[in-house]
Order: C-alpha cells, then sequence, then structure tokens
C-alpha cells in the first residue's frame, strides 16, 4: 500500500468521518436490531458487512500477508475486537431505549477520558502526552457538555 501523506490536516480530517459515522452506525443498526427484534443478530450482520469490507480491502491495497502475527506482539494487542464486539452490542440494544444522541455522548465522553489514560501513560505502546491543565479543563468542558445535551 502506498504511504498516506503525513499531515495533520487529513488525518483530522479523516478522524472527523470516522467520527461522523459513529452515530450513522449507531442509528442503521438499532434500527435493523430493532427491526429484527434482536441486537445480537444485527451486530452479527454488521460484523458480516464489516469483515467482508476489510476484507476486500485488504486483498485489493495490500495483498494476502504472510503471517498474521508476529512474535514479539504481546497477546491483547488481538483483543480490540472483543471492544468493538462489546460497543456495537450495548448500542445497538442501548440506542433504541436512550437515544441516539445520549448513547453517543456518552461514548463521547468514555472516549475522551479513555483516550487521556492512554496518553498520559503512554499505554500499549501509544505516543506519551501529559494530562495537561488545559487537557484537564477540556475534559471537565467535554464533560458538562455531554450533561447538557443528554439533559431534558
Amino acid at each position: 500500500m502506498s504511504e498516506l501523506p503525513q499531515n495533520s490536516y487529513f488525518y483530522a480530517v479523516l478522524m472527523l468521518f470516522a467520527g461522523i459515522g459513529i452515530p450513522i452506525m449507531a442509528a442503521l443498526n438499532a434500527g435493523l436490531g430493532s427491526k429484527l427484534q434482536s441486537p445480537a443478530v444485527a451486530a452479527s450482520i454488521l460484523f458480516a458487512v464489516a469483515m467482508a469490507a476489510s476484507l476486500a480491502y485488504l486483498l485489493v491495497f495490500e495483498g494476502i500477508p504472510s503471517s498474521l502475527s508476529a512474535p514479539s506482539t504481546p497477546f491483547y494487542f488481538y483483543l480490540g475486537g472483543l471492544f468493538v464486539v462489546f460497543y456495537v452490542l450495548s448500542v445497538t440494544w442501548v440506542a433504541p431505549r436512550y437515544g441516539i444522541g445520549n448513547a453517543v455522548s456518552f461514548v463521547l465522553l468514555g472516549q475522551l477520558v479513555s483516550m487521556a489514560t492512554i496518553d498520559q501513560f503512554g499505554l500499549m505502546g501509544a505516543q506519551q502526552t501529559s494530562l495537561t491543565l488545559q487537557r484537564f479543563a477540556g475534559l471537565i468542558f467535554m464533560s458538562i457538555g455531554v450533561y447538557l445535551v443528554v439533559r431534558k
């Protein structure tokens, strides 16, 4: 695969679109789960579609990998899919009952708290970025924002 540009604006826009997709995915899957009367069936369909799409991407842009593991890779790096399953199942079940906006607002808050913790300690090989007073204030303001968005 050709290397993508090392441009922070490109990365920001790409992640903005990924973020836009999260509530869309939540709404689509919550609707599917409601129609099928099973969050688990809806999640399984989502994962089947995602698997087909990711395999197509892999084969078209990267080719068949020579190995699926590296000797120095910690086992827990392979467990990220468990968090995806938890997210998809929980949002598919919760969103129709609690609202897409409420559900995704708390997902966003959870992501920010987790991100700050991972960055502060450089966990799982992430680049370490200290939790400065400014970043902490941003988390507080985001928490207030979530409260304002979800309150009735």
